[in-house]
């Protein structure tokens, strides 16, 4: 720790760092990841390997008395080719628990995605910028900056009035969650307002977040990381990337399925463990992937262009995922009695589509994840739920 004109300036360590499986270090500074670098390694494709390193969930925590805080970052900025950018992602800055700040960082690299069916990229490095954070409380306080959800961010320094530690650890129950880029927060707008964070607060729980765009596949690997990482609470939200990337058919999913549950079986025989299904998705109820992107209204969406007559041949529908992940706990739970289903349409449904229907057809509007997040923490940690306090 030094002294820089009057501010402390202090190195980050993995001390600092919570929700995160690893943390890679860079030149200047720390790169978390939400996968291991054993798991990173065997990643077939740059949509998971992107996904992971974007720190849904993963926020700096710390104690402190200071009013003034700088933190010094170095992000990784997406472009789709022939779209406008996106608002740069946005860093939430919470004290004791309570949201009081809110700013973003200027800079950083590109990758700009030239091909949006193969996600071929190009990369243009950048600047470090800094999150500017005044005019906070007085006093000894916990402080928690939440990272951008959909943005790679190298942490580098941190620059304060006062000095600062590593808080203690909370003593709270950890849940450890693993879904698609609804999970990993798509289309909301705040890191601390994913739907996985809104429900994580409600609950009173550490999150880790292992919801990766585009990506929760029923890999062996996301498997033996999760069997691997100590939780209290563990729930999976597995079925719509299966679909709208047509990457597996009935015979392949049902013990795909089975041998994910198996593997985290090994690591946590009595652990609470949740199966959600699908949330309701119109595009892809009951007609199969291929997802595709469709450009005819101006803006993006998606399209199903599957064949609804080849479910009959195995292919698979959100109807369809729903039915086998029920089947799937109902056939596993004589002889699990932690294992719980969720149907996934008593988070988002006809209701809430009615409400909230999805922008792009796929993901949820920021009002969609509040309605998530408080569906699940009323069905899941209330005192009658599988996450209740009295089942850890």
């Amino acid at each position: 720790m030094s002294t820089e004109r009057n501010r402390i300036v202090t190195p980050l360590t993995e001390d600092f760092l919570r929700g995160h499986l690893d943390i890679e270090e860079t030149a200047d500074g720390l790169l978390p990841h939400r996968l291991p670098a054993w798991a990173r390694r065997q990643i077939p494709d740059d949509l998971l390997t992107v996904a992971e390193a974007q720190p849904s969930g993963v926020r700096l925590v710390f104690r402190t008395s200071a009013t003034s805080i700088d933190l010094e970052t170095r992000p990784t900025k997406r472009v789709y080719a022939g779209f406008p950018p996106p608002p740069d992602g946005v860093y939430d800055l919470l004290v004791d628990g309570l949201l009081t700040a809110r700013t973003t960082v200027d800079g950083g690299n590109l990758r700009t995605i030239t091909d949006m069916r193969t996600q071929i990229a190009e990369f243009t490095p950048g600047p470090s910028g800094t999150a500017h954070f005044t005019d906070l409380p007085a006093g000894e306080k916990d402080i928690e900056v939440w990272l951008p959800h959909a943005e790679i961010t190298e942490v580098i320094s941190l620059r304060t009035d006062a000095p600062v530690e590593p808080a203690p650890k909370s003593g709270r129950r950890v849940w450890l969650h693993h879904g698609s880029s609804i999970s990993q927060g798509s289309n909301a707008v705040f890191p601390s307002t994913i739907w996985p964070a809104l429900a994580a607060s409600a609950g009173g729980v550490e999150l880790i977040n292992l919801g990766f765009g585009g990506s929760a596949m029923v890999d062996p690997f996301t498997a033996r990381a999760m069997r691997d990482t100590p939780a209290n609470l563990i729930s999976l939200k597995l079925g719509i990337n299966v679909v709208n990337s047509d990457a597996m058919r009935l015979r392949a999913f049902v013990p795909a399925v089975h041998g994910f549950l198996d593997t985290i079986r090994e690591g946590h025989p009595t652990t609470p463990l949740l199966l959600v299904s699908p949330l309701l998705c119109p595009t892809h109820e009951n007609t199969p992937g291929p997802l595709m992107p469709d450009l005819s209204s101006g803006t993006l969406k998606f399209k199903a262009t599957g064949d609804p007559a080849e479910t009959a041949a195995g292919r698979l529908t959100l109807a369809i995922v729903r039915d086998v992940l029920a089947g799937i706990v109902e056939q596993r739970s004589a002889g699990d009695p932690h294992l719980h289903y969720l149907d996934g349409l008593s988070l988002y449904g006809a209701s809430e589509h009615d409400q909230f229907p999805l922008p792009d057809a796929i993901h949820p509007s920021p009002e969609g994840h509040r309605r998530i997040g408080e569906n699940f923490a009323k069905l899941v940690f209330a005192h009658d739920g599988p996450f209740a306090l009295a089942t850890s």
